[in-house]
């Protein structure tokens, strides 16, 4: 390799420390700001109001309901429609919040409640809205008010809402709080009359879905509307998901939808080629620029910093506490020498007393008083004993002086059992497995040194050979290097595969498990004695088999064996790798396995923590969620559901193309270009940094060479729903359409007047 080439490989592993300090982002997630007082001046505001209609008006959206009044230029209220309700068995009190109320007590959060089914604008918890119904209209300064709300309602609903959840609102804005009128109408019409829009294409993608709604001079034709099941909680929810397997391991930090969600709205952006930008997104040039580190809340372990005074202190008290131990350990040694000879006296003694008689009684006797069993057993014991006295004195002398081998004895294992007694026999038993011993370790040390000169030889060849033939001694490493290298692959790849239960080897081993568990196994090739019922497992030598292949895998990983197996394959590799590196010009250190495991050179590594080292005993590191890919990913599903996140509808450009070139090419009178001169764009999910110029370069394709495209945004997609709202509420339009109190209880709760930024009755 050349030298540059060298020189390149260095710098980029050392590259990361001229890198500035990483930018750290806090983790956001929904919390209590501060109370909101009861504002009443709003309310005496509209009573004062003669001959301006006012009226309350509610954006009720599935991520946050908007309150305020008609008149006014923005909402006073935006709270999520949540409750909690919990009881408190201390004080014997129930306790309810609302809102971002929910937020401010711990245990409060552990019972939240949504009034919208997950991933939808439709309302299934009855009893959370109305308690977020009634903390709208206490914080609008209604709670003064006798029995009834006394100002007209204009709230929104989501396109194509069912008539079971309109007429539940209807029965409850009615019936429970008395309000003299009611008047429903879709959000992204509201908006796009506020934006004075008149004919185009209406693309609303807020928190729970995505609609787009062609208008007509300012006439919805919602015969033709379509609805892309994909908003800001899928989004959420589909970060969430991708942050779970990203870090599948286990991610110390605790994660939930809220947090998901501020990640989205902070860090994600549409990208302009998104199959271009995913292919270079990990590369490690200015890949710091593009990721985005979150920082979860650790713990850091407080290391206390002694002075040197304190550390010689310390180091003196362990050194006089091991002088004591010692000294103490010394004491206890000479009581021990002591006691042992003592005991050698003694059985001296026995022997002497026994060199002394004369009658096998009399032997008896004296043994029996010893508590020994016979002389050969007294002798043993004197041997022992001088032995063990001998290297207690060898050892407080502070020598090693090697013990000398005594030659073992086996001489009876000449003499016949015809010619021995009881204890003879009984010796010559314990000689005969002495001696197995003893010729067993005589061959494992025989096996050992023919092993040393076996492997000195394989040396002495091989260097031989490298002398002769270089060229072709260093072809066969580079071949036995290959084939270790496959080695490890294979090892690796089954590893992999007994992790996974659908595999071909796990699905056999559990077969064969349940197989033995069952009181009625299934039959093998062979046939079964008479007697069905007989269980003759074993009668084959085959039989045996079953549980080595249910064994195999079982506790991959556990075995000693197995692992010094691994540790041999990649000392070979190394063994191998050191010689090419020494005598191979071509082979070096970017070609030898500890290179290509390299963190630099991981893929892995920088999807996970970036172009930085990840240092696992760092808690502030452990923390981080590293934010890349899924910055575009996560906003390019609208585009792509089925390609990206598996949802099997159209993406969004799709349906914009069909709605233009085939539902309105059929429909006589309209012009389909005068919908082209305005595509407006509205609801939370569209504020994504690229989504106007994405929508704009991904239409053009689909239409004619040189029709004229106008993509705009309203100008706030979060509000505009609200004050398109507020401004219609007093207009004639608005006269005609609202349902009085006297018309609900005529006509009943589905009663509903059709209009031009409302739902058709159906």
């Amino acid at each position: 390799m050349a030298p540059s080439a060298v020189d390149d490989t260095v710098s980029r592993r050392e590259v990361w420390k001229t890198l500035p300090d990483p930018v750290l982002y806090p983790v956001k997630e929904a919390k209590f700001e501060k109370y909101i007082e009861p504002q009443s001046d709003g309310y005496e505001r509209a009573k004062a109001q003669s001959g301006g209609n006012p009226a309350i008006v509610i954006d009720n959206g599935s991520w946050a309901v908007r309150a305020g009044w008609s008149f006014e230029n923005a909402p006073r209220l935006a709270v999520p429609p949540i409750m909690a309700k919990y009881r408190d068995r201390k004080l014997g009190k129930t306790f309810s919040f609302a809102g971002q109320d929910c937020y401010a007590d711990t245990s409060a959060r552990g019972h939240i409640r949504n009034a919208f089914e997950a991933g939808t604008g439709i309302v299934s918890n009855w009893d959370v809205m109305e308690h977020v119904l009634d903390y709208v209209f206490l914080k609008l300064g209604m709670n003064g008010v006798d029995g009834a709300i006394d100002m007209p309602v204009v709230m929104t609903e989501a396109v194509a809402n069912l008539p079971y959840s309109r007429k539940s609102m209807t029965e409850i804005i009615f019936e429970c709080y008395g309000a003299p009128s009611l008047t429903y109408g879709i959000d992204s019409l509201f908006a796009y009359r506020h934006n004075q829009g008149k004919t185009g294409i209406v693309v609303s993608s807020s928190h729970s879905a995505t609609h787009l709604i062609p208008v007509y001079n300012q006439k919805p034709l919602l015969a033709q509307a379509t609805r892309l099941n994909w908003g800001g909680w899928h989004a959420a929810e589909y970060l969430l998901k991708l942050i779970r397997l990203k870090y599948y391991y286990g991610f110390p930090g605790k994660l939930n939808s809220s947090q998901a969600e501020n990640m989205v709205r902070d860090f994600c952006y549409v990208s302009q080629d998104y199959d271009s930008e995913l292919a270079h997104y990990l590369e490690w040039t200015g890949l710091e620029d593009r990721e985005r580190i979150v920082q979860y809340p650790y713990t850091e372990e407080v290391i206390i910093q002694k002075s040197e005074e304190e550390l010689a202190r310390i180091a003196e008290r362990k050194k006089e506490s091991g002088r004591r131990l010692q000294e103490q350990a010394t004491k206890m040694r000479l009581e021990r020498l002591m006691k042992k000879e003592q005991e050698l006296e003694y059985y001296k003694d026995v022997q002497r007393r026994i060199s002394e008689q004369t009658t096998k009684k009399e032997i008896k006797r004296i043994l029996d008083d010893a508590e020994v069993k016979d002389e050969a057993a007294l002798d043993r014991m004197v041997k022992e004993l001088e032995k063990s006295i001998k290297r207690a004195r060898t050892k407080d002398l502070g020598g090693e002086q090697e013990e000398e081998q005594e030659a073992p004895d086996f001489s009876l294992l000449d003499v016949p059992d015809d010619q021995l007694d009881e204890a003879g026999l009984k010796q010559k038993r314990q000689q005969r497995l002495m001696k197995s011993n003893h010729d067993a370790r005589a061959r494992a040390k025989a096996e050992k040194e023919a092993e040393k000169a076996r492997i000195a030889e394989e040396a002495r060849l091989d260097e031989e050979r490298r002398t002769n033939d270089l060229e072709g001694w260093l072809e066969e490493k580079r071949q036995l290097r290959l084939a270790k290298l496959a080695q490890i692959k294979e090892r690796d790849r089954l590893k992999a595969d007994l992790g996974n239960r659908k595999s071909l080897a796990n699905q056999i081993r559990m077969k064969n498990l349940a197989n033995l568990a069952s009181d009625t196994p299934a039959a093998t090739g062979r046939k079964r004695r008479r007697g069905g019922d007989d269980d003759d497992f074993g009668a084959d030598d085959a039989d045996w088999g079953v549980y080595r292949s249910v064994a195999i895998g079982a506790n991959k990983g556990d075995s000693d064996d197995e692992d010094e197996a691994e540790e041999d394959l990649e000392a070979s590799v190394r063994a191998l790798e050191q010689d090419l590196l020494e005598y191979d010009k071509e082979f070096t250190y970017e070609h030898t396995l500890e290179a290509q495991n390299d963190w630099t050179k991981s893929l892995l590594h920088a999807f996970r923590y970036g172009p930085r080292p990840f240092d696992a005993a760092a808690p502030a590191e452990t923390h981080r969620l590293h934010l890349n890919v899924e910055r575009i990913r996560v906003p390019e599903v609208i585009f792509q559901p089925s390609a990206i996140a598996g949802v099997d509808q159209a993406g969004i450009i799709e349906i914009a193309g069909d709605i233009l070139n085939q539902r309105l090419v059929g429909i006589p009178g309209l012009d389909r270009d005068s919908f082209l001169k305005d595509i407006f764009l509205t609801g939370g999910n569209t504020m994504f940094q690229g989504f106007d110029e994405r929508m704009r370069a991904s239409l053009v394709p689909l239409l004619p060479a040189g029709t004229q495209l106008t993509v705009r945004k309203a100008k706030d997609p979060i509000l505009d729903a609200w004050k398109g709202a507020a401004g219609w509420a007093g207009s004639e339009d608005w006269q005609r359409a609202k349902v009085t109190r006297e018309e609900y209880q005529e006509k009943g709760a589905e009663y509903l007047k059709e209009h031009d930024l409302g739902n058709a009755f159906s």
